[in-house]
């Protein structure tokens, strides 16, 4: 069997792999697996492609670049991988995408250069006499532009994310008609292309695609974000499915397709959870206008101290518990979950309702509960658990601000008017855990905070939990 021939079945045992670490990734049982098989296919992607540089026509000094620039980028990795704390993760992530998004755009580049811009050798010029449909040029701008709206798209959410910049939606004049626009401009400009490569038309291509991935995000507001950082996954995945066909390497191709695919459903998954228009969130918000800001007098708020929420608790029948953000900030999850398992051993019956973008990554809290070893049996989706609110106790609400705000159903104005909510409200006593009566990430002040059943327990979550804890403890002995 030559290099090439093995090589390539290399290549479809990676693309195996990738397709079981995406099934290992759906569910928390399986999810370490689906790791595991992730990392797995992309080392035996790696070791075929330098197979099948040092099988090639490769220099020896392209060879050793090749090998140092994989072992820099894999010691960046590891030691990214651990000191990230999970509150970085989701900007994290999006910045990752961005290196996708550049990658496809640094392709797209060299795959003109080498061919078009007719510095290629003899190979460059057999590609120019076979490209008679313009096939190539057509793949190196496309390749271009979605890659540069996935790199600078990305970094925008990154500073979004990161709280760099504000995460409310920047709303230009006709902002609708710029995003528009610049997709017609870029057909345009595609069409030119394929018909006479020039430089100066893959330019203004690629300004008008850096351009657009940045009003594009930029225009999106902070309650959006998940969906975006899911949407922009997607993107890197369409991206690196390009950069494959320029390069004509099979792997590249696959893993973006599944990438792009499975990205792109789960982000229409998360669009209809939260009662968004998909089409309208990835064109930049299309459609939606912001809305007039807040300032109604909701009345007084109620505060509680540690010691009462834990007689409430140790009263109680039934509790739920709905982390949010705020609980990962605080890296309380593991107080909670110790919590969690006093009360049950009293007998409360005690679960969790995570509602599908909590916090600002799918999955996040799940994850977080998980870390902490909260039994799968007792975190519930927010399907499965509203209908339970108004039958229980003591809600605790960790953390969370848009996601229990009844603003979303109780008032047709409000920016996130129609999405779905877990409705803590309908319980008996419900406990916000909040550092102050700010606003949430969407910018959107919650009346639940003013409600009669509804008391703030303010300060760090990780402390105000440990302090119910004890409390909780203490009676227990006695």
């Amino acid at each position: 069997m030559t290099i090439e021939s093995a090589a390539q079945a290399a290549y479809l045992v990676a693309a195996l792999l990738f397709i079981l670490a995406l099934a290992g990734l759906s569910r928390h049982e399986t999810a370490k697996a689906g790791n595991t098989f992730g990392i797995a296919g992309m080392t035996v992607a790696l070791g075929a492609t330098v197979a099948l540089a040092v099988a090639g026509e490769m220099s020896a000094t392209g060879l050793i670049l090749l090998v140092v620039a994989t072992l820099i980028g894999a010691a960046i990795g590891l030691y990214r991988a651990r000191r990230v704390e999970m509150t970085g993760m989701p900007e994290l992530i999006a910045l990752l995408h961005s290196f996708v998004g550049l990658a496809a755009v640094l392709v797209g580049w060299n795959g003109y250069l080498h061919v078009e811009g007719g510095e290629g050798g003899a190979e460059a010029e057999l590609l120019r006499v076979q490209d008679m449909l313009g096939i190539h040029s057509a793949e190196v701008v496309i390749g271009v532009f979605i890659g540069a709206v996935t790199f600078t798209g990305s970094i925008v959410a990154y500073l979004k994310l990161s709280a760099r910049i504000k995460s409310s939606p920047l709303t230009l004049p006709g902002k609708n008609l710029l995003n528009l626009g610049a997709l017609a401009a870029f057909a345009v400009l595609t069409a030119a292309f394929v018909i006479s490569p020039n430089l100066w038309l893959l330019v203004a291509a690629t300004l008008i695609a850096l351009l657009l991935g940045w009003h594009l995000v930029a225009s999106i507001g902070g309650g959006d974000m998940p969906v975006v950082v899911s949407m922009l996954n997607s993107y890197s995945g369409w991206a690196a499915a390009a950069a494959g066909f320029l390069l004509e390497n099979d792997l590249l191709i696959v893993t973006g397709a599944l990438v792009g695919s499975s990205g792109a459903y789960l982000s229409y998954i998360m669009c209809k959870a939260m009662n968004r228009s998909f089409i309208s969130v990835i064109a930049g918000g299309f459609g939606i206008e912001a809305g007039p800001a807040d300032d109604k007098d909701y009345g007084e708020h109620r505060e509680i101290t540690a010691e009462r929420v834990a007689e409430l608790l140790t009263a109680a029948d039934s509790v739920i518990i709905t982390p949010g953000y705020g609980m990962a900030v605080a890296q309380a999850q593991h107080g909670v979950a110790e919590l969690t398992a006093v009360l049950r051993q009293r007998g409360v019956n005690v679960r969790f309702g995570i509602h599908p973008v909590a916090g600002r990554l799918p999955g996040h809290m799940n994850v977080l509960l998980a870390e902490a070893r909260v039994p799968y049996d007792v975190v519930l989706e927010m399907d499965e658990v509203n209908d339970d609110f108004a039958e229980t106790s003591v809600v605790l609400v960790i953390g969370a601000n848009d996601t229990v705000n009844p603003a979303a159903t109780d008032d047709p104005g409000s920016p996130i008017a129609g999405m779905p909510v877990l409705t803590v409200w309908e319980a008996e006593n419900v406990i916000v855990f909040k550092r102050s009566m700010a606003s949430g990430y969407a910018g959107v002040q919650n009346p639940l905070f003013f409600r009669e059943n509804c008391s703030m327990l303010f300060g760090d979550a990780k402390e105000r939990v440990e302090n119910i804890l004890r409390e909780v403890s203490a009676s227990t002995r006695v």
